[in-house]
């Protein structure tokens, strides 16, 4: 059975969060599901490393982990029995006060209000889906399955380290903690867009680090490496979205800044144990 690093780092993050689930069952009985969904993809995850999957199977093998990431992430909530357990919100706001003065993810759109701005980075904040997606995609389509394997394991890496963040060490961010926008702020359709998208899918305690910020950039970066053209098309939609999630009042301006450090960090590494090892990404092993 040939397990490649990304279903090895599936597998250990469905032990860590079936381990924090077991240990918190009695606080949510709803955890339950998820220890059931963890057993579910495991098995999911040791049948894609079967060597007789054929050409459709293969495709499929590439994108699943991506796809994953639909029931990973909502399993955080419940992880977190739904906003009970304890939020480090005040942490956060103390770096935040610590390091800027004051709290610009609250107070930056109203110290320059702008309709303009609101629109265009509500729309780099909703940008972020096909950035993740489209790379991939298009990888996997001219035949470049190296590259597609490189960008599912370097985002696969950086969602997986934040997610395990978000369960140990919650933290709501402004979208939960602060009163909404002006009306005439979010009126306009980027930002009815993303707050329709939140209100049918957003995880309590995941705001730090911000997994948009880190993965957009990783994401970028593995672009980078596969093709720079591509590469170069990615970095406006990721610098506004890093500006966005502060502006738009989504995220702390700490959660970006850790976000981008947490993304670059991410792609440096890769990038060094590449050249080290001359290994091609995403190789699979022996289990």
């Amino acid at each position: 059975m040939a397990l490649r690093p990304v279903e090895r780092l599936l597998l250990a993050y469905v032990l860590f969060t079936s381990a924090v689930g077991a240990a918190r069952l009695s606080m949510q009985p709803a955890i339950g599901w998820v220890l059931l969904a963890n057993l579910l993809t495991a098995i999911l995850i040791l049948l894609a490393a079967r060597p007789d999957l054929g050409r459709a199977g293969a495709f499929i093998r590439e994108l699943y982990p991506i796809v994953l990431l639909a029931a990973l992430y909502p399993a955080i909530d419940i992880l977190n029995n739904f906003g009970g357990v304890m939020a480090h919100d005040l942490t956060v706001r103390h770096w935040e006060i610590a390091i800027f003065g004051n709290e610009p993810s609250q107070t930056w759109w109203q110290t320059s209000p702008s309709v303009f701005w609101s629109t265009v980075l509500h729309a780099a904040y909703f940008a972020y889906y096909p950035v993740i997606v489209i790379p991939v995609l298009l990888f996997l389509t001219t035949g470049r399955s190296e590259a597609a394997r490189r960008s599912v394991l370097w985002l696969l890496t950086t969602y997986l380290f934040c997610y395990a963040v978000f369960v140990l060490f919650p933290v709501a961010g402004p979208y939960y903690e602060f009163p909404r926008p002006a009306p005439w702020f979010l009126d306009n359709l980027p930002a009815r867009l993303v707050y329709g998208t939140l209100a049918g899918g957003s995880a309590y305690g995941a705001a730090f680090p911000s997994s948009h910020v880190a993965a957009t950039v990783v994401a970028t970066a593995a672009a980078f490496r596969g093709s720079r053209p591509l590469g170069w098309v990615l970095v406006p939609a990721a610098a506004l979205l890093t500006v966005g999630v502060v502006y738009c009042q989504m995220h702390y301006a700490v959660d970006a800044i850790v976000g981008v450090a947490l993304g670059a960090g991410s792609a440096l590494l890769w990038i060094w144990g590449e050249n080290r090892t001359g290994a091609r990404p995403g190789e699979a092993r022996r289990a």
